[in-house]
């Protein structure tokens, strides 16, 4: 026999996670849009922090940094989407003699295939209007209406920082202040080094990429390289995207500069997998790469695009956790009180303090 006894303290507790579950499946969009913040906010905070520091006021610092921020992605979204727009008009308009070639190509190895006829056969028009372009126009107003909520969910976060890490530690009883401080900073060092880093490596291989298409002489070289940079977000199925592109670009050039093009990314590819992402991350994650891979797995099932996108950061916020549960047994030094943060690209902090 199994015999099960509740208070109704318990009772009342299980109703609320119940409540709290299903308030967040209903709530999902906005609970997803909140976590977002947080991550920029845990980016960008110790920037706003640096300002404060240099006696600018609070408002000012955060209003600044989102400015700089919001001021470059929008500089390179007016770089990079008109020259995708001219690529993609002159990819189209040269498709019927570049896949001709690579049927020639092709049937050199044995290999015979259609592509021209079936190129050939595509309605643009019908691709272009009607319900696909309401659909992709909703897309577009509901990104940009959530591009606007996190910047506006984030500024809110990192101005009242200090005023919200007061209220948590209210709730943390006396003598456990520096065991949670810790592991705020766990939290903002993991979580914001990881968007630090992918901000240096993004930069890294959009320089890469410029160069290679500008010595080999492709057309908007600069557009490709800020789409590299973005596509480099993107776990996995983002070398994809920062190669096919240029590739396709040289390929209606010359299929010998295309073939530069796709052995010097894939070459940069292997360079930043192997040498460059452990050396800039170090330790602030500390993932093995097949951690990595079921993480963005399970993120893309789970949400699609924003999933792969968010796998990175909460599997490293969750290590932080397992770290902690392990240091309480001596099996990790992530909480050493001699550990120094390694926080990526990030000004140096002031000590932690309980109060902030």
């Amino acid at each position: 026999m199994l015999k099960i006894e509740l208070s109704w303290r318990g009772l009342a507790l299980i109703g609320l996670t119940l409540l709290g579950l299903w308030m967040v499946t209903q709530l999902w969009q906005v609970v997803l849009l909140v976590i977002v913040s947080v991550i920029f906010m845990a980016a960008l905070l110790p920037y706003v922090e640096l300002f404060v520091r240099w006696k600018l006021p609070r408002v000012a610092a955060v209003l600044l940094v989102l400015f700089m921020v919001l001021a470059m992605i929008g500089g390179l979204f007016a770089v990079v989407v008109p020259a995708m727009i001219d690529e993609f008009q002159v990819l189209r308009d040269n498709a019927p003699d570049d896949l001709n070639d690579l049927e020639s190509f092709l049937l050199d190895f044995g290999i015979d295939v259609e592509l021209s006829d079936r190129f050939e056969g595509i309605d643009w028009n019908e691709v272009v209007s009607g319900r696909v372009a309401i659909d992709y126009g909703q897309r577009v107003v509901l990104g940009v209406v959530s591009a606007v909520t996190v910047a506006v969910l984030t500024a809110y976060l990192l101005n009242d920082a200090p005023q919200m890490k007061r209220y948590f530690f209210g709730f943390i009883p006396d003598g456990r202040q520096p065991e949670a401080e810790r592991i705020l900073h766990a939290l903002g060092r993991v979580v914001g080094g990881y968007i630090r880093g992918q901000a240096i490596t993004s930069a890294i291989i959009g320089v890469f990429t410029t160069v290679v298409l500008l010595i080999v002489g492709v057309d908007n070289a600069v557009a490709f390289g800020v789409l590299a940079a973005f596509a480099d977000v993107i776990p996995l199925i983002g070398a994809f995207i920062a190669i096919i592109p240029p590739t396709l670009a040289a390929f209606s050039d010359s299929p010998t500069r295309a073939l530069i093009v796709l052995v010097a990314l894939l070459v940069y590819q292997q360079f930043e997998d192997r040498f460059l992402v452990p050396r800039v991350y170090g330790s602030t994650l500390g993932l093995q790469p097949l951690v990595v891979l079921l993480a963005v797995l399970v993120g893309g099932d789970l949400l699609g695009v924003p999933g792969i996108l968010l796998a990175l950061p909460a599997t490293a916020a969750g290590k932080v956790f397992l770290d902690y549960y392990l240091s309480q047994r001596g099996r990790s030094t992530l909480f050493d009180a001699d550990a120094k943060p390694d926080e990526i690209a990030a000004p140096d902090r002031e000590p932690p303090s309980a109060t902030g």
